[in-house]
């Protein structure tokens, strides 16, 4: 019943634009600060190792800063540049509505990063409220992009299989259900 309400009732997808938009403007404000500005992340990432996590005198995440060491920070040059467009990418997605799920979904996983790395700041906010509109599914984007793109992009990718032939009796629910 809430998971219907979340998914398909118009006054919650009315509720996921704000919601949308306001997580969708704080990824695009850090994000362009990055991309037009003068961003390194490996200094970040150097003081996460330096600093990480700690539980007494064990490391919380210790293959989180194995990741940092060994892959990360020789390549922090692209982690700079994955880091600032990936923040700008999410935030215009959220407030486009476009590929919103997806958008969620990524900026999820840099909250997740950034927390790994001991910043707690407002990530755990952006986590509850992208979880939230990942729950409400194609209704987050339901006034925005995604009420367009999504069909069109489900119409490419079934063109030209036959439901019965391919999908079984489930697959005319599908087609009728797009």
């Amino acid at each position: 019943m809430i998971g219907q309400f979340l998914r398909e009732n118009k006054y919650a997808a009315g509720i996921w634009l704000v919601l949308r938009v306001y997580l969708g403007w704080t990824w695009l404000t850090l994000g362009w600060g990055k991309v037009t500005g003068d961003f390194n992340a490996g200094g970040y990432l150097q003081g996460s190792v330096a600093n990480p996590v700690m539980s007494g005198e064990a490391m919380v995440y210790p293959n989180y800063v194995a990741f940092l060491e060994s892959f990360a920070i020789p390549n922090a040059e692209l982690f700079s540049v994955m880091v600032a467009w990936g923040e700008l990418l999410v935030g215009l997605g959220l407030i486009l509505g476009v590929f919103t799920s997806a958008a969620a979904f990524f900026g999820v996983v840099m909250n997740m990063s950034f927390l790994f790395a001991g910043t707690v700041s407002t990530n755990p906010w952006m986590i509850l409220i992208a979880m939230f509109i990942m729950a409400a599914g194609a209704n987050a984007g339901r006034y925005g992009g995604d009420r367009w793109v999504l069909p069109y992009v489900k119409s490419v990718v079934l063109k030209g299989r036959n439901n019965k032939q391919n999908f079984g009796a489930a697959g005319k629910e599908l087609r009728e259900a797009m």
